[in-house]
């Protein structure tokens, strides 16, 4: 790399603050469950839900602890009353707060790689300044300083920069670099947007099975009318639980929705941002003689 007045090696460029490492593989079955990616420092989708599940089961006896059943309460959240036709704890809306805190599992996820991906733009893998330009030669020594930076699945930055190194080396032209910096950046965003499927469904699922429940409820409702000796009170509250339960499924979902649509901006985001990154600073500053 040179720069007017002063020239100096590639290795000169600043180098990023390591990536966490991968916790202690011979800790407990605790430090096992929460150990981390050894390139993000995020703890993997699989062990993400199975603590998200672990939270909304303690979410369910919390609740279940504070309405007794057939309280307002208990019968608005948890689905818990006489008048319901599932056994409690196994009611729908019960699996929908599971399903609920499977998904905020997910985006937990997300927007803690989102974070890191953010974090790699200030890492310095290339040179910032106005005056630097960059050279061929010095390509091979940005080229590992990103190796360890990305793996198959994170990484928008340093995959890209190591993608477009490889090709201006092995072709040494800036067109067909660029033509390679832009399929990557087409392929980078069909992965961000595949990597919420996961949550595109649970928040379709989530009304789905409240719908379910209350038509379930409503039928349970029909049974208890009976002509010869009608109880008001036991087919109005079948069918305030048959509504609760689309209710709070309704509301479960537009959180998630929401959730979802501030993560997935921030991971769009930083692709276009390390697109934008490389053609600023290694396409538009190197120098091929």
């Amino acid at each position: 790399m040179s720069s007017e007045g002063k020239s100096g090696p590639a290795g000169s460029i600043a180098t990023p603050t390591g990536a966490p490492g991968a916790l202690n593989r011979g800790g407990t079955f605790l430090d096992t469950l929460v150990s981390a990616n050894p390139v993000t420092g995020v703890i993997s989708r699989g062990r993400a839900a199975i603590l998200a599940l672990v939270a909304g089961c303690l979410f369910i006896l919390v609740l279940t602890l504070i309405f007794p059943e057939g309280s307002f309460g208990a019968a608005l959240l948890l689905e818990h009353s006489k008048e319901s036709p599932f056994p409690y704890p196994f009611t729908i809306q019960n699996m929908m707060h599971l399903l609920f805190f499977v998904g905020l599992g997910e985006l937990f996820v997300r927007a803690r790689v989102g974070k890191w991906e953010m974090a790699q733009l200030h890492a310095h893998f290339l040179p910032e300044d106005e005056a630097s330009v960059l050279r061929i030669e010095d390509l091979g020594g940005i080229r590992r300083k990103v190796t360890h930076h990305f793996d198959g699945d994170n990484g928008f930055l340093p995959s890209l920069i190591n993608m477009a190194v490889l090709q201006l080396q092995a072709t040494r032209s800036i067109d067909q670099a660029v033509s390679v910096l832009q399929t990557s950046l087409g392929l980078l965003e069909s992965k961000v947007e595949q990597r919420y499927a996961m949550v595109r469904y649970l928040a379709w699922v989530i009304p789905t099975m409240g719908f379910i429940g209350t038509v379930s409820h409503l039928g349970n409702a029909l049974r208890l009318v009976d002509p010869n000796h009608m109880d008001i009170s036991a087919v109005t509250s079948a069918l305030g639980i048959a509504f609760n339960t689309t209710l709070i499924a309704l509301i479960e979902s537009a959180i998630l929705v929401l959730i979802q649509h501030v993560v997935q901006t921030r991971e769009d985001a930083a692709v276009g941002l390390a697109g934008e990154y490389c053609l600023k600073n290694l396409i538009n500053r190197l120098y091929i003689s």
